[in-house]
């Protein structure tokens, strides 16, 4: 049985005020009483959620939290998180749940500072589960290096949620002179990207058709701003002045096609890519090809697209590559002038093709 809230005697040890007897994190299941704001609610998250984020901020114990951020401008991000099944090859929601909300603040060139996350759970929800994902989550957070200060807890009746549902927030800040944004891709810029495409999808994919492959499809689920913070470094003196890095952004539902419309559209132009140069591994691309999907509209959680002046591109190029989740990085395709801000393709033999926008939804509860 859930522990009711009520005053209970610890093992051995004579009755205290406001003793809680310890959360059963091997059988015991979220209930109801952990989202009505008394005792039980409030025993979860000091033995669960403010011991594994603990930091300064979250042990104010208020319910928003006070900080002080470093000068530039303030960039902020939020991000839901539904993804099926809830623990996947090479992640779970709960590390998923940080990366994608750090790389969300990250693609603007802002160093990620703060989390807050808002868990929505299902009655009857392992406990065990639940610590293994919050668990998750604050290693993924520390190696971040990046605080989760503020958050919330709602519980709903069993059948009405699917396990465990996380909203993520993140604030950072970008410098005062750094200028990345989706708008600013210009005929002639290169087009790259950070390594091979469609890990993140397929690993869940192949995890919900049962599909065995030689070797194992891994999410590539990571925090991204080391790795752009290596790339803005690289070239930071011509893209404080306007040039370098145009455009990043990471591609994940609706994949490196949908991505690339989306900057093509906001900055009025078009795009050249060629096939042969896009990195897909080869069990990706076999389960791609089994289940009838095209690896440009599959989810990616730890890759990125860059748009890079052409004077900037190998200077860019070297610095991705000597960072661990760059290394693979490749030059895909070539800004254009076109005034329908078509997204073409070069293909393999020769010919060429509309990347058009994803239609429908190819992988539902991916991220």
């Amino acid at each position: 049985m859930m522990d009711d809230g009520r005053m209970s005697k610890p093992p051995g040890g004579t009755v205290k005020a406001g003793y809680q007897r310890p959360l059963d994190f091997k059988q015991g299941r979220v209930d109801l009483t952990h989202g009505s704001g008394g005792r039980a609610m409030a025993q979860l998250i000091e033995q669960l959620f403010a011991a594994a984020f603990d930091n300064p901020v979250l042990a104010q114990k208020n319910d928003m939290a006070i900080f002080t951020l470093p000068p530039g401008r303030v960039v902020m991000a939020t991000d839901a998180h539904v993804v099926s099944p809830l623990f996947f090859p090479g992640g779970d929601i709960g590390c998923l749940s940080v990366h994608g909300t750090v790389n969300d603040v990250a693609m603007s060139g802002a160093a990620p500072i703060y989390l807050a996350a808002s868990f929505i759970l299902e009655e009857g929800f392992p406990l065990a589960d639940l610590k293994r994902i919050v668990d998750s989550m604050a290693a993924a957070a520390r190696e971040a290096n990046v605080a989760i200060v503020t958050g919330d807890t709602k519980v709903v009746e069993q059948g009405k949620g699917d396990g465990v549902f996380i909203t993520t927030t993140g604030v950072g800040v970008v410098d005062d002179g750094l200028l990345i944004s989706g708008d600013r891709a210009r005929p002639g810029d290169r087009i790259i990207v950070s390594g091979p495409i469609g890990d993140h999808g397929m690993a869940i994919m192949s995890l919900r058709e049962s599909l065995a492959f030689d070797t194992e499809i891994v999410s590539d689920t990571a925090a991204l701003h080391g790795l752009v913070a290596a790339m803005i470094e690289r070239v930071r003196p011509q893209t404080l002045a306007g040039n370098g890095i145009r455009t990043l952004r990471d591609p994940t539902r609706g994949g490196v096609a949908t991505t690339l419309n989306e900057i093509a559209a906001q900055s009025g132009v078009g795009m050249m890519l060629e096939e042969a140069a896009i990195p897909v591994r080869a069990q990706v691309s076999a389960a791609c090809e089994f289940l009838g999907l095209d690896p440009l509209y599959v989810a990616n959680e730890g890759k990125l697209l860059a748009i890079v002046a052409p004077d900037d591109c190998d200077a860019v190029l070297a610095a991705m590559h000597a960072h661990p989740l760059g290394r693979d990085a490749a030059v895909i395709g070539t800004v254009t002038a076109d005034d329908h801000h078509f997204v073409q393709m070069t293909t393999r033999f020769g010919g060429r093709r509309i990347v058009d926008w994803l239609t429908g939804d190819q992988l539902p509860r991916i991220c």
